[in-house]
């Protein structure tokens, strides 16, 4: 193992010996980097200097450097189709206008808020649902409606990303969101967007009622949902608080920080609430069974969001949908902490002037420093490191739960693009 790293991080330092040694310095544990040499650090030009002296080269690690992963959906194309096809009965569950005759102005506005916001993910959460009912629901189980009600499921999860997403692009002034303009942007609609989220989020509670009220495990589904939402919005609040007056406050730029941010606030919903709906559906109650699964799932979803956060800063706008903005927005990201870490006290001085900065110039500042701290190399090695070990921790369920229901969903971001 020890071997495929060195000859990994080899090949991407540029095959040198020079950036070899560069390479074999850097080290991960437990989130804490062990910091550059003393000499190496001050032979450094200021990043400031290089910038506008100097032609600038391209990050050694780079999306198009790096192979796409085996992909292995967790759904045929004929239960996608049908996934997809179910969405306009859903809509008219949520629209009808005879249950709203003197309100059909917002029951028009609430339908083209759902086409607009909803269908065009990549469906992989709600595609988690249907998956992990069918490994862990009984064989007598898996009837046609239960098939269905495991998608009804599925749309409520894509509907609640629907929500955040709407709200999180509002409060970070985003431009993109999946390919096209974020929705507070489309015809100047703006803070009014605000309340189309909750119109999204009231949706997801209207379908579970319309569905599953008659079942047996309908308060679990309705504490769940709530639960997520409570964790989401405790880990945005937690997100907001890292810049003060719209300026980021570098002093909390922390691991310990950085980790809990993104299990509230991406963690919970994007890996947990699939798995846990489908657990629920298929009468699993054991207590122990389900922090297992939370326990490696909340590991997946560190390991998806500093992906993500590596994707915002080097992706393709064209891959992953979006225009990446985190630096622009001083956002609390994992290569921003790993550069705090490593940094001395003149670059770090670079990160506080630069920093947060909507300038493309600084910008362009921010991702020099990125490749002088040997971030994007260190990215490539956690990201080994951080799969080898989630795989092993997958090896070690105990209580019942189907690993290949884990392998699966490692497999399916490990290497992602978007």
């Amino acid at each position: 193992m020890l071997s495929l790293l060195r000859n990994r991080a080899f090949a991407v330092a540029g095959g040198t010996s020079a950036n070899w040694s560069r390479a074999v310095s850097l080290s991960t544990c437990g989130g804490q980097l062990s910091p550059v040499s003393g000499n190496e650090r001050w032979l450094h030009t200021s990043v400031l200097d290089r910038h506008q002296s100097v032609p600038r080269r391209l990050s050694p690690v780079t999306v198009a450097s790096v192979p796409p992963a085996a992909i292995h959906p967790v759904a045929s194309k004929d239960e996608s189709r049908e996934f997809m096809s179910l969405f306009p009965d859903l809509l008219r569950d949520l629209t009808d206008a005879g249950r709203h005759l003197d309100i059909p102005e917002v029951t028009k506005w609430l339908s083209k808020v759902l086409q607009y916001n909803v269908p065009g993910g990549k469906r992989n959460r709600a595609m988690a649902v249907v998956y992990s009912y069918r490994l862990l629901a009984k064989e007598s189980d898996l009837t046609p409606e239960n098939k269905r009600l495991t998608m009804i499921l599925g749309w409520c999860v894509e509907i609640l990303q629907a929500f955040f997403l709407v709200t999180d692009d509002l409060m970070d002034q985003s431009s993109t969101r999946r390919g096209k303009a974020c929705w507070y942007k489309v015809n100047d609609i703006g803070l009014a967007a605000f309340n189309d989220g909750v119109l999204l989020e009231s949706a997801v509670f209207q379908l579970l009622r319309t569905h599953f009220r008659e079942k047996n495990y309908y308060l679990e589904l309705i504490e769940l949902f709530h639960d997520v939402i409570y964790k989401t919005s405790m880990g945005q609040a937690l997100d907001l608080q890292t810049s003060h007056n719209g300026k980021p406050d570098l002093a909390v730029f922390t691991m310990d920080r950085y980790r809990a941010i993104i299990k509230y606030k991406t963690a919970y919903y994007s890996f947990v609430l699939p798995v846990a709906v489908a657990m629920h559906m298929a009468g699993i109650k054991d207590v122990e069974v389900h922090r297992q699964a939370r326990t490696l799932l909340l590991q997946m979803g560190e390991f998806f969001q500093i992906q993500d956060d590596f994707l915002d800063c080097y992706g393709d706008p064209s891959i992953t949908g979006k225009i990446g903005t985190d630096i622009q927005e001083g956002k609390c990201t994992w290569l921003a902490v790993v550069a705090l870490q490593r940094a001395n006290a003149q670059q770090r001085e670079v990160m506080e002037q630069f920093y947060g900065s909507s300038d493309s110039k600084h910008v362009q500042i921010i991702k020099d420093l990125y490749e002088e701290l040997n971030v994007p190399l260190t990215y490539s090695t956690h990201e080994e490191e951080s799969y080898n070990r989630i795989r092993t921790l997958i090896q070690q369920v105990s209580r019942g739960l189907p690993v290949e229901l884990f392998f699966k969903f490692l497999d399916q971001i490990y290497k992602r693009q978007n």
